[in-house]
């Protein structure tokens, strides 16, 4: 039996290894050598502005397994739903300040809002509710768009990647958002919706580019709750492919329970459930990411 038809006879909570998760070509990423020297983060924001397409998930995951990697990690929860601080255990209803105080305040101190994470080497700031109304408190502010980068930039020598999980809208939050990064990252369902609202986005990843970052770019489109089993999750691959031939990640997300129950024990599924397909997915994805140039 090939490789090939070796994924495909396996269920999604077989024990496997990363080396037989093979994505649509079958390529291969080769480990990444550690790094000599850590900092000049690169910043990659995960938008869609359409909810439930895997946006928080991508984030832990690729996350920590980049930390597996050696990488300096900090995650950024920016959505005022919290869903990341939630994923990772945090008790939003006692912190002492989120990356709200930092977007108002500007004499708050990111040190003083970062939240060591279960993985090694992998950081948060979190976010709350409060968040929800920084885009009115944001509205008198000069350069409003760039508050994230300035935020931001205290930290930049420290890490190695900054991921920032955006909140399913595409109003100033997420401008900032983009505004502050290097590169995005868009998780697409693979289901015929999902496909709708790609255009839209792409036209303001265009406009924050002529505004306000000209040099951020689409570091690609990643396929998420792939189910090979279905024709529609098959047609809708397809049409990903053929509507963005070299912007769409080579490894695709497979559907599987064990993403819903790594949010109950609020943690990535690298650790949860570290032999499973899906850990071994996001550690592929983190080896392409690097190879492509998204990461030291």
């Amino acid at each position: 039996m090939n490789a090939k038809s070796t994924l495909a006879a396996l269920k999604d909570d077989d024990v496997v290894t990363t080396s037989t998760v093979l994505g649509r070509t079958g390529a291969t990423f080769p480990i990444p050598a550690p790094l000599a020297e850590h900092g000049n983060a690169r910043i990659i924001s995960v938008v869609n502005q359409k909810g439930g397409v895997g946006k928080t998930t991508t984030t832990i995951n690729l996350g920590a397994s980049l930390a597996e990697l050696g990488r300096r990690v900090l995650l950024v929860d920016f959505d005022p739903q919290h869903s990341l601080s939630v994923g990772l255990n945090v008790d939003t209803r006692n912190l002492d300040g989120s990356i709200y105080n930092l977007m108002m305040d500007e004499s708050t101190k990111i040190e003083d809002y970062l939240l060591k994470t279960s993985v090694p080497g992998m950081d948060m700031i979190p976010s709350h509710e409060d968040l929800a109304g920084a885009e009115g408190g944001l509205m008198n502010v000069i350069a409003r768009e760039k508050v994230l980068k300035r935020v931001l930039a205290s930290v930049t020598d420290y890490y190695d990647v900054i991921l920032i999980d955006c909140q399913p809208s595409l109003g100033l939050l997420t401008v900032n958002a983009l505004t502050a990064s290097h590169f995005v990252i868009v998780p697409l369902e693979c289901e015929y919706f999902a496909l709708r609202g790609v255009a839209l986005l792409t036209d303001i990843i265009k406009k924050v580019q002529l505004n306000t970052n000209p040099d951020l770019q689409l570091l690609g489109i990643l396929a998420t709750m792939f189910d090979k089993k279905t024709v529609h999750s098959r047609e809708v691959l397809e049409r990903i492919l053929e509507a963005f031939p070299e912007k769409i990640f080579d490894t695709t997300i497979a559907r599987t329970v064990r993403f819903p129950e790594t949010t109950v024990a609020g943690e990535p599924i690298t650790t949860y459930a570290s032999s499973s397909t899906g850990a071994a997915a996001y550690r592929r994805l983190a080896r392409e990411v690097i190879s492509i140039g998204g990461c030291k």
